[in-house]
């Protein structure tokens, strides 16, 4: 062989190729070595495997997972338990578009419904308050105000409205059985009896129940409410023609706006004067007329001022042909008199 021809001959180089794991050299191994790696494979270097019992606590109660490695290793050994939470989570609320997000209860978790809001004590005229005496709100809340029709119970309202110049109301209350014992439950024929002994024997506990004077004219209003019976047939017919069977509505907001009297009560004083009432004056006949119901004396903003107004509905009297036309002529007589 010429020497042209030895250094034409073609010379085996390593050439420089581009892999697909990016632009790294490989140069093409000799054969022998290449039978060498057929016989012996070469190890690739693994990812470190991770195993539970080495995962900190903390990883797996955090992240509720471990690295990608693990799960592969997971999915095909099937070692690896899932982590477990000590405490029960929630799944997070899926918002959806127009849709608000639904609270999800766990099963087991009781759902108790919120309470509703207590209202407070029912508002009443200002001189009730908190510290007023429980007989004295009880009056307040069912007796004060109703309108009445019973004689025998605008008499002994009649008797309460004189002895508030004595007593209060709270006194008056606590001692009404005492009242009603010694006045017979307030019948107007039986008390027109009284004698002098009878009236000094009005006594509790060695006192008077009233003053000598009071005493003296309950006697006498007995008296003089026979007479009215007569001639209008009841008390009640009498004293509810001056505000033509109905009840007068006064309807102040405030305490400081309620009067002591009325020109009503003038006028009803001075008829009772006249016929021979005693201690009658406008101011008690006021307080009459509120106790009695026939002026609706409770603040707007109490509560029994509707109350009343139905209660006069359903306790009204009728009046017949016969008492209506009793009731004209004794006013008529009373009007002439004067």
């Amino acid at each position: 062989m010429s020497v042209a021809t030895k250094l034409h001959s073609p010379v085996c180089e390593p050439r420089a190729i581009l892999g697909p794991g990016g632009n790294r050299v490989r140069v093409l191994e000799d054969p022998k070595r290449k039978g060498e790696a057929l016989k012996k494979p070469q190890q690739r270097p693994r990812k470190p495997t991770v195993v539970v019992s080495e995962v900190p606590q903390l990883v797996v109660r955090s992240n509720g997972s471990v690295d990608s490695s693990c799960s592969s290793d997971s999915s095909s050994s099937g070692s690896l338990a899932k982590p477990v939470s000590s405490k029960k989570t929630t799944p997070a609320p899926v918002r959806r578009k127009g849709l608000k997000p639904v609270k999800v209860v766990p099963d087991g978790v009781e759902v108790v419904a919120p309470t509703t809001r207590i209202s407070g004590p029912p508002k009443r005229c200002d001189w009730i308050t908190p510290n007023s005496d429980p007989i004295y709100t009880s009056f307040h809340d069912e007796e004060w105000g109703v309108p009445i029709h019973d004689d025998r119970k605008l008499f002994e309202l009649l008797v309460f409205s004189q002895a508030l110049a004595e007593l209060t109301w709270p006194a008056i209350l606590n001692k009404r059985d005492t009242f009603r014992k010694l006045f017979d439950n307030f019948d107007p024929s039986s008390i027109a009896q009284f004698n002098e002994k009878k009236l000094l024997s009005l006594k509790v506990n060695g006192n008077l129940l009233l003053s000598e004077p009071k005493l003296r004219a309950i006697v006498e209003n007995a008296k003089q409410i026979l007479k009215v019976q007569q001639e209008c047939g009841s008390f009640s017919n009498y004293c509810w023609s001056f505000v033509n069977q109905k009840p007068i509505k006064n309807g102040f907001r405030y305490a400081r706006q309620v009067p002591v009297k009325s020109p009503k009560a003038d006028v009803i004083s001075k008829d009772m004067l006249q016929r021979g009432f005693r201690c009658v004056g406008p101011t008690v006949i006021y307080s009459f007329m509120q106790v009695a119901g026939i002026v609706n004396g409770h603040l707007l903003s109490c509560f029994r001022y509707e109350e009343c107004k139905i209660n006069v509905e359903k306790v009204s009297k009728p009046k017949t042909d016969e008492e209506s036309a009793i009731l004209t002529k004794a006013l008529e007589m009373t009007s002439l008199s004067i």
